[in-house]
């Protein structure tokens, strides 16, 4: 075996994005130990930094040490009880995937399904709701990676407390990149991944419950089925206070790269990052439009970092995906389920998210495209 050294890519897929240099620096400078006071105090502005990007002042806001799918599980684990009926949104992968998480901790799926590439539709929540008065919990995808939709969030969880449930909100993709109010939408339980428009790295899960979605975790019948997920026991760590209780050795220097992009985020004002990506997303629109590249999402549902667009007829998608990767080292993602092979997923998320970015790819996809 030798030293591996990766080629430099430009990461425009569906994740992850470009890490930025200054979260690489911060990641190799010397570990210290998870419980050091040093460390903890840097896990308390980590608290604060998530605080803001997620808008909420949820006591319980905290990174997962795991991916976002982790943050995904912590969320079903603690709130999902056997028998517990879920009304759970499917307008793409992440839908299932939300349904499979239901079924495995023994809860009862009621389906309410929508077009890839559509929001999801809020008079088919109401009415399976109405449907389900016994429901608890309505579990739905703010921004679908796999498609590029994007989803009423405030008006989804406005239908569920109406109908006196707690909501599960998936937040991957929009964390950062899109308006995000977790307060005040009243999002009861909610996970992101650092990956995507935090310019980080892979494999944290930032999560935030509000007192709501704690009260059920608090009144459950059966203990959580995940030792390491369970949150009354990793909340000893994460919880207030420089006295720490011992859970797991958190992954100590990428939780400096997720300090740094927290800081980062604070510098550059999260209502300007929701804007930068907004007007990053409308310029390469129009370059892609100009070369006749057209949209999977309809305009008002569309995600501005992941960009969803068909594949021109004739053209060899995993081909074309290839040259860009040898040639140019652009990375661009190919379409999941029923788009596989039908449409390109272009990510313009955090510090991927730049003007140089758009004019590369744009002009590697033309000249791929003429040849």
């Amino acid at each position: 075996m030798k030293s591996f050294n990766p080629p430099v890519r430009t990461l425009m897929g569906p994740g992850p994005s470009d890490v930025h240099p200054r979260i690489l620096s911060a990641m190799a400078r010397p570990t210290i130990g998870h419980l050091d006071p040093a460390f903890v105090g840097m896990m308390n502005e980590t608290k604060e930094g998530l605080k803001y990007i997620f808008q909420t002042e949820n006591e319980l806001t905290m990174p997962v040490s795991a991916p976002g799918s982790a943050g995904m599980e912590t969320c079903f684990a603690n709130l999902v009880e056997p028998g517990d009926k879920v009304v759970v949104c499917i307008n793409g992968v992440f839908g299932m995937r939300m349904q499979e998480n239901i079924t495995r901790f023994g809860g009862e799926a009621i389906v309410v399904e929508d077009a890839w590439g559509s929001a999801v539709s809020t008079d088919k929540v109401e009415q399976a709701l109405k449907e389900n008065p016994d429901a608890k919990i309505l579990a739905f995808v703010h921004a679908e990676t796999s498609t590029g939709a994007q989803s009423d969030a405030k008006t989804l969880c406005k239908i569920a407390h109406e109908n006196d449930c707690i909501t599960i909100v998936d937040a991957v993709t929009s964390l950062a990149g899109s308006e995000l109010r977790v307060d005040e939408w009243e999002i009861d339980a909610i996970y992101s991944g650092t990956q995507k428009c935090l310019s980080a790295m892979p494999g944290i899960s930032p999560v935030s419950f509000n007192e709501r979605a704690l009260t059920k975790v608090r009144n459950r019948k059966t203990a959580v089925t995940s030792w390491f997920l369970d949150l009354n026991l990793v909340m000893g760590y994460w919880g207030e206070g420089a006295k720490r209780t011992y859970h797991h050795t958190a992954p100590v220097n990428t939780l400096y790269g997720l300090h740094e992009s927290l800081v980062m985020i604070s510098e550059e004002g999260l209502e300007n990052s929701w804007a930068r990506h907004q007007k990053n997303h409308e310029e390469l629109r129009d370059g892609l439009k100009a070369m006749g590249i057209n949209f999977l999402v309809d305009k008002a549902d569309r995600l501005p970092q992941l960009n969803s667009v068909f594949i021109p007829e004739g053209v060899d998608d995993v081909a074309v995906r290839a040259t860009l990767l040898n040639d140019y080292n652009l990375e661009i993602g190919a379409g999941l389920g029923a788009y596989a092979g039908k449409v390109w997923r272009i990510g313009l998320m955090g510090h991927s998210s730049r003007k140089e970015n758009i004019t590369l790819c744009l002009a590697a996809l033309k000249a791929t495209l003429e040849k």
